[in-house]
């Protein structure tokens, strides 16, 4: 190995440590007050309520017959598109 590359290899060593070091600190830096900036809180806001829950419906959401009657709608727009599927096959049977 020659003196040339062993120059380099500590030089690099020593860079790589240099850079290390110096990315520890760099919240510690980030956090120091500058001329004409301001000076951030230490304090996060307050954490969003996640567990407060809306207050409960006083109605239903749907009424059992609009539910059977969209339920009913979309049964029949399963069928349609079966039998069309079907029908871009030829050979297959649809099965319910």
């Amino acid at each position: 190995m020659s003196v040339d590359r062993k120059t380099r290899a500590v030089a690099a060593g020593v860079l790589l440590l240099s850079a290390l070091a110096l990315g520890g600190c760099a919240t510690s830096i980030a956090d120091m007050p500058l001329v004409g900036t301001p000076a951030r809180a230490k304090e996060a806001g307050a954490y969003l309520p996640v567990h407060d829950l809306p207050p409960d419906r006083e109605e239903a959401a749907m009424a059992p017959s609009e539910q059977a009657k969209v339920l009913k709608e979309l049964s029949a727009a399963r069928d349609r598109q079966a039998s069309a599927k079907a029908a871009k096959k030829p050979g297959r049977e649809v099965t319910p």
